[in-house]
């Protein structure tokens, strides 16, 4: 199989990723594959103050397996003494840099993480990239130590700035998703949902089915317009830029297509519409029918319906306060940002959460947070 092929291999992957994470570790396996790596890890979070880290995903997977005792040994153990983080978090976006030039020669002569950690973990070679996330979270991708025992190519890095715009993408419609309360839905299951608003394209772009939430928003007329059988920019001058992502995704006869995002403004509203376009390939695991070329999900930042808190709680057995920490986590706020808004301290909140993981049997907050999203009936009415 050719490279481009494995290529296009990837970006089916992924695509289905978006929608069923079991998907995700062939997908990395794909990436290792084009990349000549022995692994990779995906982080997306945000710093919680006081060295700590707000997990909203993660993932360490090596010939396609994920490797979640690895995760769970570095966040307990090295993640508050890593001394590439400082230098990381400066990062340009997605410049890819190897490890050693993230520490001094002091630092990798001492540094328990260089010297313990990472030769467990085959990343004492390893590259790594920081990309801008939704949110103003970072998005931390690493690519294990390469197979040639020569060190990287120069087309092995050219590959992986090819794709770290793909992983990029997979977050943003993963966090809409996860938001949403959406994770977890097929294709299908998405048009019942009442938290994001979805529309079916076929492989012409002509919308074929649209959720209630996507009908109002193109009966509004307000960013996000229905014309000719197909979706368009209410505004002239941001048509061509939706066009284009749309142009991409839609899968062409040997092309898988590629994701895209597009933040549509409004005249009712200062917030945007982002709207985000997955190609789906036909015959695959997100959707057996050839009718449906992309899925395209709306977010409206006006609309998101919200956790109950009250209705948390009674379902997990918590306390008023922990189950306002779990609902506020799971809504992707941090814990600096929950402190600020409760007027406790980040201590007495990551106190709460402590509490909170020892109540529901889980160790970190990613486990937290799928746990809270995929409760029933527990939005606001």
């Amino acid at each position: 199989m050719s490279r481009t092929e494995v290529f296009e291999r990837l970006l089916a992957s992924m695509h289905e990723a978006v929608l069923d994470e079991a998907q995700w570790p062939g997908a990395a396996a794909l990436i290792d594959e084009l990349c000549g790596s022995r692994g990779n890890s995906l982080v997306y979070g945000d710093d919680a103050g006081g060295g700590d880290i707000d997990l909203f995903f993660t993932r360490s997977c090596a010939g396609g397996e994920i490797y979640d005792e690895r995760e769970r040994e570095y966040f307990e153990v090295y993640h508050a003494v890593d001394e590439r983080l400082p230098h990381l978090r400066q990062l340009p976006d997605s410049r890819v840099v190897p490890v050693t030039s993230l520490l001094t020669e002091a630092q990798m002569r001492t540094s328990p993480v260089y010297n313990e950690m990472l030769p467990t973990i085959a990343q004492c070679n390893a590259l790594h990239a920081r990309l801008d996330g939704p949110g103003g979270a970072r998005i931390v991708w690493t690519s294990c130590d390469p197979i040639a025992t020569d060190g990287w190519s120069s087309a092995s890095v050219r590959m992986l700035k090819r794709i770290l715009p793909h992983v990029r993408q997979f977050i943003r419609v993963r966090h809409a998703l996860v938001n949403a309360r959406a994770m977890g839905a097929s294709l299908g299951d998405l048009l019942a949902h009442v938290g994001l608003a979805v529309l079916h394209l076929d492989r012409q772009g002509r919308v074929v089915a649209a959720n209630d939430r996507a009908r109002a928003l193109l009966h509004d007329q307000d960013g996000l317009v229905h014309r000719d059988g197909g979706l368009h920019a209410a505004r002239a001058d941001e048509d061509a830029a939706l066009q284009k992502v749309l142009a991409r995704a839609l899968p062409r006869p040997r092309d898988t297509g590629a994701g895209g995002s597009v933040a549509l403004r409004r005249a009712r509203s200062p917030t945007r519409l982002v709207v985000h376009v997955t190609p789906v390939a036909e015959g695959g695991a997100a959707e057996r029918s050839g009718r449906v070329g992309a899925l395209v999900t709306v977010v409206d930042p006006d609309s998101r319906s919200r956790l109950d808190a009250d209705r948390v709680g009674a379902v997990l057995g918590l306390t008023p306060a922990e189950s306002h920490v779990a609902v506020a986590l799971a809504e992707g706020k941090t814990i600096q940002a929950i402190a600020g808004e409760t007027g406790r301290s980040a201590t007495t909140v990551k106190w709460h959460v402590g509490h909170v993981f020892g109540k529901l049997g889980v160790s970190r907050q990613v486990d937290l947070v799928r746990l809270v999203l995929a409760l029933p009936d527990v939005s606001r009415d």
